[in-house]
């Protein structure tokens, strides 16, 4: 069984680390359930292990955190739907570049639910906005790390961020693209109706992978 979680107040994003790391080690020795878990962060920026340096524009806007998760610079605040996703992959195929796919087909199909088209793009991790006239922003932030096989870090929807907090960096390091929302782009949910969503998606894209070891 998969546990879910959500937090009722943000998070501080070093408690969040802490708390996965844990939790990820009591996985790893059977002694807990996978878990889901959705949650909002305070305002902050936080660099993966690709992250340049130089994408931090505004250094001193927001506090800035070093994750060992994959990838570059992102911005973590309200109005963000976080989904922070403890998996044990020996049970799924233990194939880490399937489970980055299952990732963005989650967001993607959750996205449908709302009547937004998400995509992929090539050699960008995430996923994408067509908004017309050549234009495309990102929506879906996608930061992973595997440890002995047990999965965290995970996936962050914007529902309702301020976009503008996405100007002291340069997202993902691509400088030529934009960020978006569910707001944004005339779609006012809330973030519970957000939470439905992602859950039963989750379950239509996770569940052909679930207990593969045990087959």
């Amino acid at each position: 069984m998969i546990e879910w979680e959500i937090g009722e107040r943000p998070v501080d994003y070093p408690l969040a680390v802490a708390r996965m790391e844990a939790r990820v080690a009591a996985i790893r020795a059977g002694d807990a359930a996978e878990l889901v878990w959705l949650l909002e962060h305070p305002p902050i920026y936080t660099a993966g292990t690709s992250a340049d340096g130089r994408d931090l524009l505004q250094p001193d806007r927001f506090p800035v955190y070093r994750s060992g998760r994959g990838g570059q610079f992102t911005y973590h605040g309200p109005g963000q739907r976080v989904a922070y996703v403890m998996l044990d992959l020996r049970r799924r195929g233990a194939d880490v570049r399937a489970y980055v796919r299952q990732l963005e087909d989650w967001l993607i199909d959750t996205l449908a639910q709302f009547d937004v088209r998400g995509e992929r793009r090539a050699g960008r991790v995430g996923v994408w906005v067509d908004r017309g006239q050549g234009r495309e922003d990102k929506i879906a932030a996608i930061g992973v790390r595997v440890r002995h096989w047990v999965t965290y870090h995970g996936i962050s929807l914007n529902v309702a961020p301020d976009l503008g907090h996405y100007a002291g960096i340069v997202p993902c390091g691509i400088g030529d693209r934009g960020a978006t929302s569910l707001v944004d782009l005339g779609r006012p949910v809330d973030m519970a109706a957000v939470d439905t969503a992602l859950r039963e998606s989750f379950e239509r894209i996770f569940a052909s992978r679930r207990d593969e070891r045990a087959a």
